[in-house]
């Protein structure tokens, strides 16, 4: 965690990816993220994989480095008591609808300068999640093996919800941008960022909407090959698969020489009267021709030779790796300093733990956090920002409306 946002208090009220990936996002750079919880757990605190003890290693991955509070919202005196902290604590990350107890024109009736980020499905209030987004966007239509039939094919679905990670980054920071429009200007705001309008946004910003219309209809079915440069996934005499990219002259240069091919590359740009040095073009247009001699040269070496001819080139590769051999990788986790072991994960289970990705030479990281028990700050946070005292939170204990940590209960599915 860095110390850059120290100050700052933030109510999270949310489930699933998006909202707490803004969340976490804040508190990995110092910001204390308060997460209110529906007793018991909201929509996504058993999300799978869940532990032989029942924890939720997606929620606990999710909510890092955060506070919480658990409260019965099903009560009107529940929703009372997250009202009044939203409005304490001045600006609120939430993916509940807007026409509900956390509604904008709810919270800032107590206070003008409010802020509220919410997270939508689509723009005109219809619900969405990544995966339905993701069928809208075309991209699912536009991958898979280049011999499917383009009009016949079924779709191929990403895994990673990506859209969901990329809106959680861009929640955090429309948040910042409202602050400092707060801090200017006195002036709160409501913020409500559709996962939809994210994921056809970014195709635009990509520049794929504007290549459609150009061309007037679809991209071809690629398979693992880059569309408009060089780079396929590759297989070595030992039958390990990696993953070339030559997107610049510079790395062309790099993977002729590491193959050794200048001669027969040079063969094949006499043949059609083109230069592969001076343009991305020709060698996307040609890929094929290319692809089949690299191919041949991948078949005559194992992997070690060849990345190690790769990287004294300066080529640009990667070994393609199961996601349990990433997640033992010397290079990507076990020796990269953005993972630390967490304290008292509350799955029990001990792992390395990412902090916050920037990394900022003059700035301690320091130890990723672990996420906390459901309700671990229920007490605490009542008290410093309601003022209540302990009688007062007993009583919301005893009826119901508040809950301490889950931190002893028994939560085995098995």
């Amino acid at each position: 965690m860095y110390n850059l946002l120290s100050g700052l208090s933030i109510i999270e009220v949310s489930s699933f990816v998006a909202s707490p990936t803004a969340g976490l996002y804040c508190a990995q750079m110092g910001a204390e993220v308060i997460r209110v919880d529906q007793i018991g757990g909201g929509l996504d605190y058993d999300r799978y994989q869940l532990t032989e003890e029942g924890r939720s290693l997606s929620w606990e991955n999710l909510n890092r480095a955060k506070k919480s509070v658990a409260v019965n919202m099903r009560t009107a005196e529940g929703r009372e008591l997250v009202q009044e902290l939203a409005r304490k604590t001045g600006q609120i990350i939430t993916n509940v609808p807007e026409k509900s107890f956390l509604s904008h024109e709810v919270l800032k009736a107590g206070r003008d300068d409010m802020i509220t980020v919410r997270i939508m499905g689509w723009g005109d209030g219809r619900q969405a999640m990544d995966f339905t987004v993701n069928a809208a966007s075309g991209y699912p239509l536009m991958t898979g093996p280049a011999e499917w039939d383009q009009d016949s094919a079924p779709p191929v679905n990403q895994t990673l919800p990506a859209w969901d990670f990329i809106t959680g980054a861009y929640t955090a920071f429309a948040l910042m941008a409202a602050l400092r429009h707060r801090d200017v200007t006195g002036e709160g705001s409501e913020v409500r960022i559709p996962l939809g309008d994210v994921a056809i946004g970014t195709v635009a910003n990509s520049g794929a909407m504007a290549e459609m219309l150009y061309r007037g209809g679809d991209r071809q079915r690629l398979g693992n090959a880059i569309w408009g440069a060089f780079g396929r996934d590759f297989r070595s005499r030992d039958g390990k698969r990696f993953m070339v990219a030559a997107l610049t002259n510079k790395q062309w240069a790099g993977l002729v020489e590491a193959f050794d091919v200048a001669g027969q590359v040079g063969a094949i740009e006499s043949k059609h009267g083109v230069s592969f040095s001076a343009s991305d073009h020709f060698r996307f247009t040609h890929r094929e021709e290319l692809f089949a001699l690299f191919q041949s040269v991948a078949d005559q070496f194992s992997y070690d030779d060849l990345a190690r001819r790769l990287a004294a080139a300066g080529a640009t590769f990667e070994r393609y790796r199961t996601m349990h051999e990433a997640a033992t990788d010397p290079d990507l986790v076990t020796d990269n300093p953005l993972f630390g072991t967490s304290p008292a994960n509350p799955s029990g289970f001990d792992y390395p733990a990412p902090g916050p990705f920037a990394n900022m030479p003059g700035h301690t990281r320091g130890d990723p956090q672990p996420a906390p028990f459901l309700g671990a700050s229920s007490e605490e946070i009542l008290a410093e920002r309601l003022g209540l005292g302990s009688g007062a939170i007993g009583k919301l204990m005893d009826a119901g409306i508040v809950a301490g940590s889950d931190a002893h209960s028994n939560k085995d599915k098995s």
